[in-house]
């Protein structure tokens, strides 16, 4: 396990139990030895679920699996393994996902398409399904309402902190508590890293109401984040809601009375989200992209990628050099509407570039010196539109050729 970011957050959050929620995490000994690499959710029934998953034309079979179950909107059990991504696995690889699921449903008392499963880790080795299978009744027997930490651990594959994310909304008076853990650090593009994400609450909302708000809070959150510019093939957001909350009723996700849910779900996704850039492999800086100006929001959020991705930005800074030049590059290649002549560039809050060259007398030293800290900020004005979006990414050292050059062995 590599030392822990110096990104990382100084702990992991209290979260403090949902009504309806049990976790587990267990050794299965799927590919790690000594660690927890068997990650079980157990629902209330009756509980309801919403999800979105990787564009990938080259998904898993776990993604493949759960796309198939979500319409039915229920969730009994969700079932995560590390260590393997059963992605590109042949006939052998979906027999792991039947296997699981039809284990699973025996042990919660459901039919297998009420649980959902996903997998992480090497592409192209089937996680061997005798140990996953063998491992579920003991992880059931240790489910507990408390384990959110732990679970959140038994998931991490080149991770090197959990990540988890808490909050709380009112719905017509009555106050409904989001928990919330993810694991990435690599191939980290999400276009719906390695990324999975899964979000609890015990408000008492259907899958209709639950697909459309997950889908809208992922555009600004786990959509708005780099590392590599590599989407993974196992990328999943699940949002689960055990219905426990005491409400009224709610039918439609525009109701205003969804405006706290709505927020809070959003800044705890972008709190998960965000953690994953700051656990990026080999990351030593966390960099925030502010975007104004652009044709529209989308083009925006296109652009801020562009530079996020691009490996010219990300090693300059990771040197702490000034070159500015660099995100007017970025901005160039993104494909979106742009003027040379209107375009402008912040560092730090400080002006560089504006009205199609430098700004005259600019002074190095103040970028130079932001650039030096761990956290780097940028503003982008296209300077032709009302769009904005923000995007976070962060530096490309050597520790990502590191990391990566010796992942399997």
């Amino acid at each position: 396990m590599a030392a822990v970011s110096p990104l990382a957050p100084e702990r992991f959050p209290d979260l403090a139990p949902i009504a309806g929620v049990r976790l587990a995490a267990y050794a299965a000994g799927v590919r790690y030895a000594g660690r927890d690499d068997l990650m079980v959710a157990e629902l209330v029934p009756g509980s309801e679920i919403a999800g979105v998953f990787t564009r990938s034309r080259m998904p898993g079979h776990p993604v493949t699996w759960c796309r198939q179950c979500l319409p039915g909107g229920k969730v009994r059990a969700i079932i995560v393994n590390s260590g393997n991504s059963n992605v590109f696995t042949g006939r052998a690889g979906w027999q792991v996902v039947e296997a699981t699921a039809a284990t699973a449903a025996g042990l919660f008392g459901c039919e297998p398409s009420d649980i959902f499963i996903s997998s992480t880790g090497v592409i192209g080795e089937p996680p061997p399904p005798d140990k996953i299978v063998a491992a579920l009744p003991s992880a059931a027997q240790a489910l507990s309402a408390e384990a959110w930490e732990q679970a959140a651990r038994a998931i991490m594959t080149t991770d090197t902190f959990p990540k988890g994310s808490t909050a709380t909304a009112t719905i017509d008076g009555a106050t409904v508590r989001l928990n919330g853990f993810a694991k990435g650090s690599g191939m980290i593009a999400p276009d719906m890293a390695t990324m999975l994400a899964y979000v609890f609450t015990d408000a008492a909302l259907p899958a209709a109401v639950l697909q459309p708000l997950l889908s809208a809070a992922t555009k600004p959150s786990f959509n708005s984040i780099t590392v590599d510019s590599d989407t993974s093939t196992s990328d999943t957001v699940l949002l689960c809601a055990t219905q426990q909350a005491r409400h009224a009723p709610i039918a439609n996700s525009d109701d205003p009375r969804l405006d706290d849910f709505r927020r809070a779900l959003e800044t705890l996704m972008i709190d998960l989200a965000t953690q994953i850039v700051r656990d990026g492999e080999g990351a030593e800086k966390f960099i925030t992209i502010e975007v104004s100006g652009a044709e529209n929001d989308d083009a925006a959020r296109r652009i801020g990628l562009s530079i996020g991705n691009s490996p010219l930005v990300k090693t300059a800074i990771a040197a702490g050099d000034a070159n500015w030049g660099r995100i007017v590059m970025a901005v160039g290649k993104a494909g979106e509407r742009a003027d040379r002549d209107l375009l402008s560039v912040s560092v730090g809050g400080t002006l560089i570039a504006a009205q199609g060259g430098p700004i005259p007398g600019y002074d190095e030293g103040p970028v130079a010196e932001h650039m030096k800290g761990r956290y780097i900020t940028m503003g982008i004005d296209i300077g032709i539109g009302a769009g904005r979006a923000t995007v976070w990414t962060c530096d490309l050292t050597h520790g990502y050729v590191d990391i990566n050059g010796s992942y399997r062995s």
